[in-house]
C-alpha cells in the first residue's frame, strides 16, 4: 500500500514530467529552422544514452537482457519489436513536428481522446468490463467525433494517429509482455538508425544554419529536457496506483492545448462542440478515477 508521502512524491514527479513534456512541445519553436524529422532525430540520439544510464542506475538492466534473449528464442518476436519501434517512433516524430507546423491543437485533442480510445480497446481486445461512467465517456467522445466528421469536418490525421496509434502500441506491449522501461529501451535502439539518417540529412551538421555551436546548444537542451521528462515519468510510476496515474494523464494534453494557443493557434467556432464533448468525456473518466480513489482510501 502506498503511503501518503510516497503518493505525494509520485504526483510531484508525474506533474514535473508533464511540465517538461509541455516545455519540450514549446521548445520546438526555438528550433523553427530545423525540420520536424531532424528534431526527432536529435531527440532520439540524445535521449537514448540518458535512458541507458537511467535504467542501469535504477537496476532494471535485467529487463533489457530478458528482451534481448527473447529475440533469439521466440519466433516473430523480432518482428514485433520492429512494429513497436515504428509505432512509438511515429508518435515521437509527430510530437516534434506538429507545434511548428500548425497542428499543435490537433495533437492536444488526440491526447485528450487517447485514454477514451484505450478504454474502448480494452473492452474489445481484453474483454474488460466498462463502467457506466466509461460508457458515458465513450458516448460523449463519439458525439465529438461525429461533429468533426459531419459538421466541422476537421478530423485530422495527427488527431487520429495519436488517439488510435498509442492504444495499438500499448496493446502490442501488453500482448508481448514488454510493458516496461526495458521495452522502451529496445523501441529507441531500433529507432536509432532512422534518427541518425534524419540528422545526417539535416542542416545542423552541414552548417546550413550557421556556426555549429550556435544551434547545437539548443539541440542539446532538447535532449536534456527529453531525458529529464522520461526520467521523472519513470520515477513516478512506482508511487502511483493505476487510478491516480490515469487521472494525471490529462495534465499533459491541457498543457499542450495551452501552449498551442500561446503559439498562435485558435479553436474555430465549428470545432467547439467537439472540444466540449471530448472534455465532458474526460470529466467522466476523471470522476470515475476520483470515486475509485475515495473507495480505496475508505477501504
Amino acid at each position: 500500500m502506498h503511503t501518503q508521502s510516497n503518493t505525494a512524491l509520485g504526483i510531484t514527479f508525474n506533474v514535473i514530467a508533464s511540465l517538461l513534456f509541455g516545455l519540450m512541445f514549446a521548445y520546438t519553436s526555438l528550433l523553427h529552422s530545423l525540420q520536424g524529422s531532424e528534431i526527432y532525430g536529435w531527440r532520439i540520439l540524445l535521449t537514448f544514452p540518458c535512458l541507458t544510464i537511467f535504467i542501469i542506475l535504477q537496476g532494471n538492466w535485467s529487463q533489457v537482457i530478458s528482451i534481448y534473449r527473447r529475440l533469439y528464442n521466440e519466433r516473430y518476436f523480432f518482428f514485433t519489436r520492429v512494429i513497436s519501434s515504428f509505432l512509438i517512433g511515429i508518435q515521437l516524430w509527430l510530437f516534434m513536428w506538429a507545434p511548428s507546423n500548425g497542428y499543435g491543437l490537433d495533437v492536444s485533442l488526440g491526447y485528450f481522446m487517447m485514454p477514451i480510445a484505450m478504454v474502448i480497446l480494452g473492452r474489445i481486445a481484453f474483454k474488460d468490463k466498462m463502467s457506466r461512467l466509461q460508457k458515458l465517456s465513450c458516448i460523449f467522445a463519439i458525439l465529438g467525433i461525429i461533429n468533426m466528421l459531419v459538421l466541422s469536418q476537421t478530423l485530422t490525421w495527427p488527431t487520429l494517429l495519436i488517439c488510435l496509434g498509442y492504444p495499438i502500441y500499448f496493446w502490442l506491449r501488453q500482448k508481448t509482455n514488454t510493458n516496461n522501461i526495458g521495452g522502451v529501451w529496445f523501441d529507441m535502439i531500433f529507432s536509432l538508425p532512422i534518427s541518425i539518417f534524419f540528422i545526417l540529412q539535416g542542416g545542423v551538421l552541414s552548417g546550413e544554419f550557421g556556426p555549429l555551436f550556435d544551434i547545437l546548444w539548443l539541440v542539446l537542451g532538447l535532449g536534456l529536457i527529453s531525458a529529464l521528462a522520461l526520467g521523472f515519468q519513470s520515477l513516478s510510476a512506482p508511487h502511483l496506483n493505476l487510478s491516480l496515474f490515469g487521472l494525471l494523464v490529462y495534465v499533459e494534453p491541457v498543457l499542450l492545448l495551452t501552449i498551442s494557443i500561446l503559439l498562435g493557434e485558435t479553436i474555430k467556432s465549428a470545432e467547439w462542440p467537439t472540444y466540449i464533448a471530448i472534455w465532458f468525456a474526460v470529466c467522466a473518466l476523471m470522476l470515475e478515477g476520483i470515486i475509485n480513489l475515495k473507495k480505496k482510501h475508505i477501504a
